[in-house]
């Protein structure tokens, strides 16, 4: 027999429950406001104390009014917090496991693609998300199985919250980690989001996949392309997560077509550059147009970034000579419609100048005394103190180190790790300069 304060405590419970149970949506809004002020960081077992050994019977009723109204998103932050309370409290694996065989996942993933829902009741959703995810393994697998990656993705991109952007990048986290069955779905997702047009999404999309490049250890093919775009962009934030992730990258397969990429963004296609011919010839105020240019952005980016790579590896400068970066920095420095490019291309220059005699030959020779000593005297500068000819000569130079370091017998050894073996890159080499004399002799 039950005692007579357990009888009390059964009669109060069903009180309680026949009070919710009649309410309407204002009665039920303040029953969840006592509910979250009284019972916030609770234990299941005081809970379970709170509820007379009958909590479940609440949540039961929590779950079930949210596959109800979660599309109105009439009080919905409150219901949410309260489900919190109960997924989120101490030895709550029973609640969990009962809020997951109603759907709550699906329901919590579908809340996040809802345009009527609020920010801050998506932002309570993927706080509930991130309580599932790090309850261990099996759970983020159910998120990623209920398309998660894809809702959670979607939403980081479109969100106008900083505040719930970062909350993503928690759970993003959180999925890759500890998650084997899935963590090439994520890092595939994390890729997809730098195409698109959030640059907070970018810039915590970036940051994240470091973590998952190194969990996972191998890349994905497009990643290089992916990156190299988001150079792009004119938020420095972004820029700045872009290159750190690209020093990352340079340790894995993709070393070469990264070195290649960089370079090749140097001089931009005619294609890219001739978008605003038009108003290149019809607006006076055209380098106030193309100041912004992406492409401009994207090769001002790429001389930074060539810059970083090479004063932290010189093996990778090295590489990237045999690339004719050389060429392809001064060409860069003569961009007179973009200041930047000629600032960070010069900058880089001068690290090549002064780690590599060749380079600074081969350098001066195409320049010329005078400006070669403009260059020296303040390389960051230059670009304010070089005339229109003197770009010209930058812009259209010839230099060629590649041929002088072949010719010079330079040793393959130090680039092995990221060219494979030596003597497949001899012969590439040599097959370039045979190709170029015959060119030259015709």
């Amino acid at each position: 027999m039950t005692s007579i304060k357990e009888q009390a405590a059964i009669s109060r419970l069903l009180s309680f429950l026949q009070d919710w149970d009649n309410a309407g949506k204002v009665a039920r809004s303040h029953i969840l406001n006592t509910f979250i002020k009284t019972n916030q960081g609770k234990t299941a077992p005081e809970l379970e104390q709170e509820f007379s050994q009958g909590a479940s019977l609440f949540l039961v009723r929590l779950t079930s009014w949210l596959r109800l109204i979660y599309m109105t998103g009439s009080c919905l932050d409150k219901l949410l917090k309260s489900i919190g309370i109960f997924l989120s409290a101490v030895s709550s694996n029973r609640y969990l496991i009962e809020f997951l065989e109603v759907g709550g996942i699906l329901t919590l993933l579908e809340i996040l693609g809802l345009e009527k829902i609020k920010e801050e009741d998506k932002k309570e959703s993927i706080r509930l998300l991130q309580v599932i995810a790090n309850s261990g393994r099996k759970y983020k697998e159910l998120i990623c199985e209920s398309y998660g990656v894809r809702s959670i993705a979607e939403f980081l991109a479109k969100s106008k919250s900083e505040e719930s952007q970062e909350e993503v990048q928690v759970l993003l986290d959180s999925l890759v980690h500890g998650n084997p069955k899935y963590q090439n779905q994520v890092y595939k997702g994390l890729i997809a989001l730098l195409s698109c047009a959030s640059p907070k999404a970018q810039q915590l999309s970036l940051q994240t996949l470091r973590t998952a490049q190194s969990i996972i250890g191998t890349t994905h093919p497009s990643i290089v392309d992916c990156v190299l775009k988001v150079l792009r962009t004119m938020h420095l934030e972004v820029q700045y997560e872009a290159i750190e992730l690209i020093k990352d990258l340079v340790n894995y397969d993709v070393c070469q077509a990264l070195l290649k990429g960089l370079v090749a963004l140097l001089i931009p296609s005619v294609k890219e550059t001739s978008k605003l011919q038009p108003e290149i010839l019809n607006d006076p105020a055209v380098l106030q147009l193309t100041a912004n240019l992406p492409v401009f952005l994207q090769q001002a980016a790429a001389a930074k970034a060539i810059g970083v790579l090479a004063r932290s590896n010189t093996s990778i400068a090295e590489e990237m000579l045999h690339l004719r970066v050389v060429h392809s920095l001064m060409a860069a420095m003569g961009n007179m419609d973009h200041s930047n490019s000629q600032r960070q291309a010069s900058l880089t220059l001068e690290y090549f100048v002064q780690t590599f005699p060749v380079v600074e030959e081969h350098v001066r020779k195409s320049m010329g005394e005078e400006l070669y000593a403009l260059f020296l005297s303040n390389a960051e500068d230059l670009y304010m103190k070089i005339d229109s000819i003197q770009a010209d000569i930058l812009a259209a130079n010839k230099v060629n180190v590649s041929r002088a370091l072949y010719t010079s017998g330079i040793s393959y050894s130090r680039l092995s790790f990221y060219l494979g073996p030596p003597e497949e890159n001899q012969l590439a080499y040599t097959t370039y300069f045979q190709k170029e004399d015959s060119e030259g002799k015709e």
